[in-house]
């Protein structure tokens, strides 16, 4: 056929226009490859079956090792929270995953040093073509290159290197279940992000302190066009070690004043704010980044990662961005001393929208 033609004579027939080069007379002559030089594994039997069992011996070693890590994990828990147990815990899983991965490499640097084909060749270029002959080519070339590297015959090399690449996998895979929160009988619920997340610190009746100090806020001082970061009281006493930063992250809300007319408010909520004082969750429900920038003139809060833009007048709801759903809402009131109180938690999950699922 006439795409079937002999691509040695296509070679041969193509002459590449010099385009802008000058002919010279004495042109660099090739100076072709230089001799062939054995190795001891190509001379010497026993070199070769020392340089095999070196190589399977580095990748049973390095599945050794990945097995190590996985042990350490479990020999030197973290749960205790203490410096000195995650010290040891951070030492020893990664000495294993360390070793595990640097025998790998050894192992394979030295199967293809010592073990594979090192005779040099030249690959002509040539118009690449769909044709069948290719594809045989391609597939014989896979074929040379195992019977060159050995991989088919050398079965201990083999079977040692999948055990050990995938081996070298489960010190990470085993590691995420660090990442999941432990449950015990003071906090029954610390296993179950969905409950953790669904509830915060906010309560009927906690006052609304300043973020950081912690003073109270009495609605009178909330001047009109304000916007003010706002904590539940008795926060700070959590300290770090209690969870201030968790906490914080779900709680932190943003309180902003405008004239009760422009606030446009569905039947069922507008017991939910104070004349015309509202607060929202700061964390935006796209991702959980702060919504901290807040437009005086045209009310609107702005997250600066991604853009997503919150009407305030209006429950918080989205008007623009990748923010699938509003702002969660925290009632507020005020108690006898004409401090703000909330009236309760947040009646929906905060954080990203991933939660409304639940």
């Amino acid at each position: 056929m006439a795409h079937d033609v002999d691509t040695q004579a296509l070679d041969r027939a193509y002459q590449p226009s010099p385009g802008l080069g000058v002919a010279v007379s004495d042109p660099a002559q090739n100076p072709g490859l230089p001799p062939h030089r054995e190795r001891m594994t190509d001379k010497d039997p026993r070199a070769e079956k020392t340089a095999a069992r070196t190589v399977y011996t580095l990748f049973y070693l390095s599945l050794a090792a990945s097995i190590w890590a996985v042990a350490a994990y479990m020999l030197f828990p973290i749960e205790s929270g203490a410096l000195i147990d995650v010290r040891n815990n951070n030492l020893f899983v990664g000495l294993g995953i360390g070793f595990a991965l640097l025998a790998l490499g050894l192992g394979a640097i030295h199967w293809s040093k010592a073990l594979m084909s090192d005779r040099e060749h030249i690959e002509h270029r040539h118009p690449t073509r769909g044709r069948d002959s290719t594809r045989e080519a391609a597939v014989k070339a896979f074929a040379d290159a195992n019977e060159e590297s050995g991989f088919g015959r050398r079965t201990m090399i083999r079977n040692s290197l999948i055990a050990a690449v995938v081996a070298s996998i489960v010190p990470g895979v085993t590691l995420f279940r660090g990442l999941a929160p432990h449950a015990t009988a003071e906090h029954p619920t610390a296993g179950d992000p969905v409950a953790l997340l669904k509830h915060t610190m906010w309560d009927k009746g906690t006052r609304l302190v300043r973020d950081p100090d912690g003073t109270p806020i009495r609605a009178a001082d909330v001047t009109l066009g304000s916007a003010v970061h706002v904590i539940p009281d008795g926060l700070n006493d959590l300290g770090h070690e209690g969870g201030l930063l968790e906490e914080k992250a779900k709680a932190i809300v943003l309180l902003m004043r405008l004239r009760p007319e422009d606030l446009i408010e569905d039947e069922d909520r507008k017991d939910w704010s104070y004349d015309g004082i509202v607060a929202y969750s700061k964390v935006c429900t796209h991702v959980g980044c702060p919504v901290a920038l807040y437009e005086q003139q045209t009310h609107h809060l702005l997250c600066p990662c991604h853009q997503s833009q919150f009407d305030v007048t209006e429950h918080a709801k989205v008007i623009f961005g990748p923010a699938a759903r509003p702002l969660p809402q925290l009632p507020i009131a005020v108690d006898d001393e004409g401090y703000l109180i909330a009236q309760s938690d947040f009646k929906e999950p905060v954080g990203p929208s991933f939660w409304e699922r639940h």
